[in-house]
C-alpha cells in the first residue's frame, strides 16, 4: 500500500497540483496587498480619506458602548458587526484574481491555436492512420512510405 501511495504522490498530475496550489497561495498574497496597500488607498482618498477596511454596521454593543471610530475599537470591545468594507475588499480581491486567471488562460489557449494549425495530412495504406502529407515513414506503424 506504500509503494501505491508513492506512485500516486509522484505522478505529475499530483505534483503540478501542489505546485499550482503553492503558487496560488503565494498569488493571492500578492493580490490581497495590492488591493489593501496600492489600490484601496486612493479609492478611499477618492471618497473624502475613507478606509474600507472600516466601514462596518453594528448590531449589538459590546463591553464599552460605542460610538466605535474604526473596526479594531468594535472587536476590541466585543461588539458584533457585519464588516461590509472588508467584504467590499474580498470581493476586489476576487475580481483582480478572476480577470488575472482569465488572462493567463487566454494566452495560453492562444498559444496552443497557433501550434494547432492544420496540417497537410494523408493516410497510410499500410495501417489507415492520418499521419502528414511530407512523411516518409508511418509513424505508427514504420511501414516505408511512397513519396509522392
Amino acid at each position: 500500500m506504500l509503494k501505491e501511495f508513492k506512485e500516486f504522490a509522484m505522478r505529475g498530475s499530483v505534483v503540478d497540483l501542489a505546485v499550482g496550489v503553492i503558487i496560488g497561495g503565494a498569488f493571492g498574497t500578492i493580490v490581497k496587498s495590492l488591493v489593501d496597500d496600492v489600490l484601496m488607498p486612493p479609492v478611499g482618498l477618492l471618497l473624502g480619506g475613507a478606509d474600507f477596511g472600516n466601514f462596518f454596521l453594528v448590531l449589538k454593543h459590546g463591553a464599552n458602548p460605542g460610538p466605535y471610530i474604526k473596526l479594531a475599537d468594535a472587536k476590541a470591545a466585543a461588539a458584533v458587526t457585519i464588516n461590509y468594507g472588508l467584504f467590499i475588499n474580498a470581493m476586489i480581491s476576487f475580481v483582480l484574481v478572476a480577470f488575472t486567471v482569465f488572462l493567463l488562460i487566454r494566452t495560453i489557449n492562444r498559444l496552443h491555436r497557433r501550434e494547432d494549425t492544420p496540417v497537410a495530412t494523408k493516410e497510410c495504406g499500410y495501417c489507415a492512420s492520418i499521419i502528414p502529407l511530407q512523411a516518409k515513414r508511418c509513424p505508427h506503424c514504420t511501414s516505408q512510405l511512397e513519396t509522392t
